[in-house]
């Protein structure tokens, strides 16, 4: 098995499509670092702050300590941690890894691997990307590791791995009639739509599949807000928007805010709404709750 095939294959806690993206949150982050120091050291105390920032940002709805990827991951064979009284983790307790000085970094012989091929990285990085996490998140993603977005992107893809359907986009746009099923946004440069995208409800990298009533025509605003979970689908069709988002100038206020409680603008008629399974995982694993109850004006 080569390290991306391994990559692809980490053990995570997984229950009816459940997110779980702590390891893989932790392994970007551990390649960005590599990326730019390929001996130095993760010390737990130095970087805990920051992996709280990335699992709150990225992660689920519920909380969880960035010492439980720390400890864990190293159980892939990717990863090692060692502390004051030498090699191996302390165990995943906050104050345990704190106390013995624990460091981690990538496996040795990935650290191999990776100066021998670095192209490599470029490639583990994007399987990383593609299974835990939507397209839209990929470039903001690569920012906050430290991973260069060319790199994150090189690569070829899994032969195992499913495809994409490339008549995704063209369908849900054809199904909202090009406008953004939250604003009603329909710009167009001649005939060809700028700036209106197809947004998977329940992701691709979780089973979301390629069909009209798991997508949403959205702005490229409202499809970044969509997928942070910001802004959500009720089970009325309509629309939610988290207590979480803050906004203090006009724009944020009539852009996003005053959209608490409107409803989904189309599909058209004739074509299947947003599959209530779809709206739920969503509505469970990416929407920040709570949800503001009415619009705020």
């Amino acid at each position: 098995m080569d390290w991306a095939e391994r990559t692809a294959q980490l053990r995570q806690w997984t229950r009816n499509g459940t997110r779980a993206p702590h390891k893989p949150l932790l392994f970007l982050y551990a390649l960005g670092r590599f990326q730019q120091d390929a001996d130095g050291e993760l010390r737990y105390s130095a970087v805990e702050e920051d992996l709280r920032r990335l699992l709150a940002e990225y992660g689920p709805g519920r909380r969880t300590s960035p010492s439980y990827p720390f400890h864990h991951l190293v159980s892939d064979g990717v990863w090692e941690v060692r502390t004051e009284r030498g090699p191996g983790s302390p165990g995943s307790g906050v104050g345990e890894l704190r106390a013995t000085g624990a460091a981690g970094r990538l496996a040795p012989e990935l650290r191999a691997a990776l100066r021998r091929e670095p192209s490599l990285l470029g490639r583990m990085a994007r399987v990383l990307l593609d299974l835990n996490f939507p397209p839209s998140l990929h470039g903001e993603l690569c920012e906050a590791v430290g991973l260069e977005p060319e790199e994150a992107g090189a690569g070829r893809l899994l032969a195992t791995r499913r495809q994409r359907d490339r008549r995704m986009r063209e369908m849900v746009l054809t199904a909202y009639e090009y406008r953004c099923a939250f604003c009603g946004y329909d710009g167009m440069i001649g005939a060809v739509p700028v700036g209106l995208e197809a947004a998977h409800v329940r992701w691709w990298a979780f089973d979301g599949p390629d069909d009209v009533d798991n997508g949403l025509c959205l702005c490229s605003l409202h499809h970044k807000l969509f997928d942070k979970g910001a802004l959500g689908v009720g089970e009325d069709h309509r629309i939610l928007v988290s207590q979480g988002f803050a906004g203090r100038g006009t724009v944020a206020r009539e852009h996003v805010l005053a959209l608490a409680g409107r409803p989904l603008i189309g599909p058209r008629p004739g074509v299947r709404p947003v599959a209530d399974a779809h709206r739920d995982w969503h509505t469970g694993q990416v929407f920040q709750h709570p949800a503001r109850p009415v619009a705020v004006l």
